[in-house]
């Protein structure tokens, strides 16, 4: 078994949870509320440009010009693609999508981007890769399995978000990062790869833990004037 397989099947029950998460089944059956569409996609924002420096400290960290292409590639898709989605949300939501930009994270997306961020100065390449995996890992992974229980059709309030992350060439791009996973895991030694196994488990929590975030409008215990701040 791969290393990624062993990966997917330890992290299997967080998949699950995600799936049956009531903010999921909200996109999956088009009832969320405005709150949860507008906290969800300020959070998502500000946590995509942390993502992107991730992949950056990567780029730094790479000896060969096609790992250096991926992640060039990768910062490009998020620039250029990752939008569409947050736009579907805040269609629904009856928002413009450039208000809800320069938010302070919420300390679950504090949290998360923190762990991505210590393990990408600390650690190695494979490691990286483990930390960034579950991101693309659980959004395909809920997306096709809304597709494949809901059947959501062009009507559905979330349809683009649905079918952006349910789709062939998503997931091409994330098999490609599974595949230097598990090559990089291949020349690992056992200590290695039991770091890359518990920032793969982590960031499938902390997944699971920005769903909940989103969905309960999670937000610091003590209100201040500088909502506009990034963490």
């Amino acid at each position: 078994m791969k290393f990624s397989e062993q990966l997917r099947q330890e992290a299997d029950p967080i998949f699950q949870a995600i799936y049956a998460h009531p903010f999921l089944r909200g996109i999956a059956n088009g009832q969320l509320g405005k709150e949860q569409l507008v906290h969800y996609v300020k959070q998502d924002f500000e946590y995509l440009n942390v993502y992107m420096q991730i992949y950056g400290l990567g780029i730094s960290k790479c000896r060969d010009r096609r790992d250096i292409a991926m992640f060039h590639e990768k910062i490009g898709f998020i620039l250029n693609s990752e939008i569409h989605p947050h736009n579907n949300l805040c269609r629904v939501a009856g928002v413009d999508y450039e208000d809800l930009q320069g938010y302070r994270l919420a300390p679950t997306a504090l949290h998360y981007t923190r762990h991505m961020l210590t393990v990408a100065h600390q650690g190695t390449l494979g490691e990286i890769y483990a930390v960034l995996l579950p991101c693309p890992w659980t959004y395909i992974d809920a997306a096709q399995h809304i597709v494949d229980t809901v059947r959501p059709g062009p009507e559905h309030p979330f349809y683009e978000w649905i079918s952006f992350y349910a789709n062939d060439e998503i997931r091409s791009g994330m098999n490609e990062l599974i595949t230097r996973l598990d090559a990089w895991a291949e020349q690992a030694n056992e200590e290695e790869r039991a770091r890359m196994r518990e920032h793969f488990l982590l960031s499938c929590q902390l997944e699971y833990m920005f769903f909940d975030m989103a969905y309960k409008v999670e937000e610091w215990p003590v209100a201040t004037n500088d909502a506009f701040v990034r963490a």
